[in-house]
């Protein structure tokens, strides 16, 4: 009797061992089933983008037959020129500047021991500008400036460029001097004076070389 369950309990721990081994085995077939998806259809259109016009080519056989490219411009017409060495008459015109490491005083001759006069010019305006600089080699050249006698600058150091003072009229003569309380490094004192009325007009254009202590005068009348 104890032999028989014993028979009928193997019996049944094979069929469940059989069972067992022919559900893994499946399990790991089903593994290998590829994936199958059904198309999924859309409402979606293709993008159609910005269309853009055509870009015609440039034609080296289309040219313009007013455009005559042998055409040389006669550099002889003085139609239409620009004199640019010429003044328009306004202030600070200074295109006549040199370089000064090219230019050397004049020398300092015996007939600059004297006072020089400068002319005299009239005007109706209220006022002038005076204007002046060492127009030769900069070289510390100084002065004082007296208006009817009266200092009004008591030491200028000349510059390369202009520099002045305006000055306001007293009816009839204003005596301007130009006192040269030096020479310098070089030659006599030298400087270029510009005079301008009250509308920016040049009047008055001069130059002065002198030796130290003497004057250059220049007289404005006022109508």
């Amino acid at each position: 009797m104890d032999s028989e369950k014993k028979i009928m309990r193997l019996f049944v721990i094979l069929i469940f061992f059989l069972f067992s081994v022919t559900q893994l085995s499946a399990q790991i077939d089903n593994r290998n089933v590829p994936l199958e998806l059904e198309p999924v259809e859309d409402n979606f259109k293709a993008p159609e983008g910005i269309e853009l016009p055509p870009i015609s080519k440039p034609s080296l056989s289309n040219y313009d037959p007013s455009l005559k490219p042998n055409t040389t411009l006669d550099i002889n017409d003085d139609k239409d020129k620009v004199d640019f060495t010429q003044g328009d008459g306004l202030m600070d015109y200074t295109s006549n500047i040199v370089p000064k490491a090219f230019k050397k005083d004049k020398e300092a001759k015996d007939e600059y021991g004297r006072d020089q006069f400068l002319g005299d010019v009239t005007t109706s305006g209220g006022f002038v500008q005076v204007k002046y600089r060492d127009h030769e080699f900069v070289d510390g050249d100084k002065i004082r400036v007296f208006v009817n006698g009266d200092v009004v600058q008591s030491e200028i150091s000349l510059g390369g460029s202009f520099g002045g003072f305006t000055l306001t009229l007293e009816p009839g003569k204003n005596v301007i001097d130009f006192q040269a309380l030096n020479q310098g490094s070089s030659g006599p004192n030298t400087a270029e004076l510009h005079v301008y009325n009250d509308k920016g007009q040049l009047i008055s254009a001069a130059e002065w070389n002198l030796l130290t202590g003497h004057k250059a005068t220049v007289v404005v009348i006022k109508e």
